[in-house]
C-alpha cells in the first residue's frame, strides 16, 4: 500500500477505534449481533436511560457500524457482519469474543432473552393478533400476578415455613393464607414490626403466623422443626452465607413433604457500589458457587435456575435454588 494511502486510512482507523472504546457501546454491538431492537428495546437490555441509548446508537450509527430498519413509526437496528467495511469488520472481529467477558456481558443476555419474549406477545406483531391478544386482554382485566399467587395453592398446607430474613414480609404475606404457619425471622426489631404492620394493613389472618427476633446463624427453632425455609435476597448481606445455609439444613425436616429450601438471590455482578450504598457482603453468586454452598450445607439434589427479569427493573438478575432433604 503507497505511504499516502496508508496515512490517509490512519485517521479513519483512529476514528473507528474510538467509536469503539465506549464499553457501553461495545455492549450495544455485541447485542445488536445477536438481535435486532429498537431503541427502546436496546436501553431495557442495557438499562440505562433512553437518552443515553439514543446518543450512543447516533455514534454507531454515523460511524455506520449498525444498520437502521424503519417499521412505521419504530426504528430497528442491528450490525450486519457482512455488511461492514472490511476494515471496519476486521476490526471488529478482533473485539468481539472478547466482549463476552465483559461483567455485564451475562446480565445482557438474560435481559434481551426476556426483552424478546416481551415483544412476542405484544398485540403489535403477528403472534399478539392471535394468542398475545388473549395475554393483553387477560392482564387488562385480571392484572398480572394472580396467576403466581393462584401457584402456591401448590404447597402443602399443613407445613410450618421460616420466612428468614422477613424484611417488611413479603413473603410471609403471601405464604400466610396457604400454609398452617409462617415464622417471619429477622435480626431487626423495627422489620419484623413493619412485616406485622404490612400483613394487618392487608387484613391477613395473624393467627397462624409468629414473628421473632433471630440471627440466621443461630434460629430458635429445634433439629428438623421446619418444613420449608425460604431466604430471599438476604444471603448477599450475610457474612459467611455457608454458616446460615448450614443452619437451615439444620431446622429442616427429612419427613416425605417436608425438607425443601428456597434461595432467591441475585446473580454474580459487578455493581461494587452496591458494598457502600446497602451494605452488601457479597456481590451476588454464580450458580455453580450457590449450588456447591448448598451441597456444602448437606443440600441434596440442589437446582438453581435463572428468573426472567422484568425488563423495567434497574438491578442485577436473580436466579432461584431449592433443594430437598431426602427422607
Amino acid at each position: 500500500m503507497p505511504p499516502r494511502q496508508r496515512q490517509s486510512e490512519l485517521p479513519k482507523t483512529v476514528e473507528h477505534l474510538t467509536q469503539l472504546g465506549d464499553p457501553l457501546r461495545l455492549r450495544m454491538l455485541r447485542v445488536l449481533c445477536q438481535q435486532e431492537l429498537s431503541v427502546g428495546e436496546l436501553v431495557k437490555v442495557m438499562q440505562i436511560p433512553q437518552s443515553s441509548g439514543s446518543r450512543h446508537l447516533k455514534v454507531l450509527s454515523e460511524g455506520n457500524w449498525v444498520i437502521r430498519r424503519n417499521v412505521g413509526t419504530a426504528a430497528y437496528y442491528r450490525v450486519v457482519l457482512d455488511e461492514l467495511p472490511p476494515a471496519m469488520r476486521t476490526l471488529w472481529l478482533a473485539v468481539r469474543d472478547q466482549t463476552d467477558t465483559l461483567p455485564e456481558a451475562q446480565g445482557d443476555d438474560t435481559r434481551l432473552i426476556s426483552v424478546i419474549a416481551e415483544r412476542i406477545t405484544d398485540s403489535e406483531s403477528f403472534f399478539g393478533q392471535h394468542a398475545g391478544q388473549w395475554d393483553s386482554l387477560r392482564t387488562e382485566m385480571f392484572g398480572e400476578r394472580f396467576t403466581d399467587q393462584a401457584m402456591l395453592g401448590l404447597i402443602d398446607p399443613t407445613w410450618r415455613v421460616a420466612d428468614l430474613g422477613c424484611g417488611t414480609g413479603n413473603v410471609t404475606e403471601l405464604l400466610a393464607p396457604w400454609v398452617d404457619r409462617v415464622i417471619a425471622i429477622d435480626r431487626s426489631p423495627e422489620m419484623l414490626d413493619g412485616a406485622r404492620a404490612r400483613l394487618e394493613h392487608m387484613g391477613t389472618d395473624l393467627s397462624h403466623v409468629e414473628f421473632r427476633r433471630a440471627e440466621l446463624c443461630e434460629l430458635p427453632f429445634e433439629d428438623e422443626s421446619i418444613d420449608a425455609a425460604v431466604c430471599m435476597l438476604v444471603l448477599h448481606h450475610v457474612p459467611d452465607p455457608l454458616e446460615v445455609l448450614r443452619e437451615m439444613r439444620r431446622v429442616l425436616t427429612n419427613t416425605r413433604h417436608g425438607g425443601l429450601a428456597l434461595i432467591i438471590d441475585m446473580l454474580a455482578h459487578q455493581r461494587a457500589d452496591y458494598r457502600r450504598a446497602m451494605g452488601h457482603e457479597h456481590l451476588g453468586f454464580a450458580p455453580d458457587q450457590i449450588e456447591s454452598l448448598m451441597n456444602q450445607a448437606g443440600f441434596e439434589h440442589v437446582r438453581v435456575r435463572p428468573l426472567r427479569p422484568d425488563v423495567n427493573a434497574s438491578g442485577p438478575p436473580l436466579f432461584a435454588a431449592c433443594a430437598r432433604i431426602e427422607p
